[in-house]
């Protein structure tokens, strides 16, 4: 395994994964048994927004052009994913992945692997209304837009860009090209938001989007995420409370990250993904790939493995294929946010992929 040691400190005490041989399997498991089918593919680390939590408002360094993986390049790795390793759903992120270029021509070519991988795409949203249409006819299946909130001062406020109308019109486009469930995502933010999540609840409600609120997480570019200043899952839950109630779903979780919960009996349905306060590693099925085309077994992994490097020099499927199988092998049991000396990934959200 090609590794590169981001230079965080393991945690003292973390528990690592058990010492004995891979097993010969073909699928992307690791030594606790969890087989990831999910791949993660972030396909740039630009953005056109700028949300505070996560990073400043006058952006990143993005990657130079050349060390990002080309569409050729990305296809083939998501051909090995799936042909060989079992990977069976594929989610584009960024970033903000509609930055691409020719993006409706890379999804026509995914969704033309075989076994045919089941294709989503999380995004801002911003543009989108324009290309739902052409992203359904190329394959997509669904589509997660970030929201966080429907308030054009709080919407501006968090993401320093006054774009809120381009979102509304993008998940009402993505609902019209059957790109359904059209979920929302959103980070409520102490003093800024929160206050607002029953009026997010009610607006999904009444167009028929799947919301779901997510613990802000420790990966801003700025370093200056609070457990103090997070709002926990049982907060988010409790502020729902105060205009609705909320059932446990009968919908089997499985490998989901979000705790679902009836709207009022129902059918609505709310989900709370509660990373930090309750994390769902135990059950986790994915792995990551970076926009320049590094392995991340975990969002907040310390090592990452390089395949970028493997497909410039030549290397075939069946080496990828065992470098991407060791690289997840080795995932630790969990992200280990809530043990002491916890420290955060160098790289930020937008570097790795949501």
């Amino acid at each position: 395994m090609t590794g590169t040691d981001l230079g965080i400190p393991r945690v003292p005490g973390a528990r690592t994964a058990p010492d004995h041989t891979r097993p010969d399997d073909p699928s992307l498991i690791d030594s606790f048994g969890r087989v990831a089918t999910d791949l993660r593919v972030s396909l740039t680390d630009k953005c056109n927004l700028r949300c505070t939590y996560c990073m400043p408002a006058e952006g990143l360094d993005w990657a130079p052009g050349e060390q990002v993986l080309s569409d050729d390049e990305l296809v083939r790795l998501m051909d090995v994913a799936v042909r060989l390793l079992g990977v069976t759903d594929i989610r584009l992120t960024g970033g903000e992945p509609l930055l691409r270029p020719h993006l409706e021509d890379l999804v026509a070519r995914i969704t033309a692997l075989r076994p045919r991988p089941r294709l989503s795409m999380t995004t801002n949203g911003i543009g989108l209304a324009k290309r739902a249409e052409r992203f359904a006819s190329a394959g997509l299946n669904r589509i997660n837009v970030s929201l966080d909130s429907v308030r054009p001062e709080t919407f501006a406020r968090v993401t320093r860009r006054d774009r809120l109308r381009h979102v509304l019109d993008a998940l009402a486009a993505a609902r019209d090209a059957g790109l359904d469930p059209v979920k929302i995502n959103t980070v409520l933010l102490r003093g800024v938001n929160e206050h607002e999540a029953p009026e997010l609840l009610r607006f999904a409600v009444e167009h028929d989007y799947h919301l779901r609120f997510i613990e802000q997480m420790p990966l801003d570019a700025q370093h200056g995420w609070s457990r103090a200043e997070m709002i926990t899952a049982d907060e988010i839950f409790d502020l729902l409370g105060t205009e609705f109630t909320l059932t446990p779903s009968p919908t089997e979780r499985g490998g989901a990250p979000a705790e679902r919960w009836l709207v009022d009996g129902g059918p609505h349905e709310v989900g709370i993904i509660p990373s930090v306060t309750r994390p769902f590693c135990a059950a986790c099925e994915r792995t990551r790939l970076t926009a320049d085309g590094a392995v991340r077994s975990c969002l907040f992994s310390t090592t990452e493995t390089d395949l970028r490097g493997l497909v410039r020099q030549g290397a075939d499927d069946d080496e990828i294929a065992d470098t991407w199988r060791a690289a997840m092998w080795g995932k630790l049991a969990g992200h280990e946010i809530n043990e002491a000396g916890f420290a955060q990934p160098i790289r930020p959200m937008s570097s790795i992929g949501g």
